[in-house]
């Protein structure tokens, strides 16, 4: 019988066949690696002060909430006035060039601009209040915030940098009391997990992956 294609013809099949196999595992790999949650530090955001975690928190031990008034009641951390930074700063270092814009500020009665340094899309809702109640801690999304001379962003915040975190929830808290400490977190027994889990009502995460939970 003959045959239907030539040997040449079978050929230049395999070869399509192939080619068509590989670009569909070279677009699964593509796809699965920008997925992944980017645990790159990028640059450092310009400020109208050049403020240092390192310093504020790290060797003075100013607590996150002295700044950010709000974040634990407020969507918005809050970011720090005028007025607070003056608490310190009408007395210490009142000369130094570098605060020129914090006096300028108070003089004319207009209130620093800060820069964002995580800007998240319209389209997304963030409750920092929600999550720091629920024993998020501020490391999880903001890194190890008190050895940064100038504050840069370490997660990408991306859907599925949330996702990862909202999918595996239990893993990512911390008994209230120390959701504002500055130290790694360590791993939890399943005894604390569990006991996490009852206390904050993780045990269904249907709801902290739905749609609706971050798209309003």
């Amino acid at each position: 019988m003959a045959q239907a294609f030539s040997q040449s013809t079978v050929l230049a099949l395999k070869l399509f066949s192939l080619t068509a196999f590989l670009l569909v595992i070279a677009a699964i790999t593509a796809a699965r690696w920008y997925a992944e949650p980017d645990a790159k530090t990028e640059e450092p955001v310009e400020q109208p002060i050049p403020f240092s975690h390192k310093h504020h928190v790290g060797d003075d031990g100013i607590d996150c909430r002295y700044c950010h008034t709000s974040v634990e009641k407020s969507a918005f951390a809050g970011m720090p006035s005028t007025q607070i930074c003056l608490t310190c700063h009408s007395q210490l270092f009142t000369d130094s060039p570098v605060l020129a814009p914090l006096h300028a500020s108070m003089d004319s009665n207009t209130p620093i601009h800060w820069n964002r340094v995580h800007d998240l899309p319209d389209f997304v809702y963030f409750d920092h209040s929600i999550h720091v109640n629920k024993g998020v801690a501020c490391i999880e999304c903001h890194g190890r915030i008190d050895e940064m001379p100038l504050t840069a962003r370490v997660a990408s915040l991306d859907m599925q940098w949330c996702l990862q975190c909202h999918r595996n929830a239990p893993r990512h808290i911390r008994p209230l009391a120390d959701v504002f400490k500055m130290s790694d977190i360590r791993p939890l027994s399943q005894q604390e997990i569990g006991q996490l889990n009852r206390l904050f009502h993780l045990q269904d995460t249907r709801r902290l992956t739905d749609c609706s939970t971050c798209h309003r």
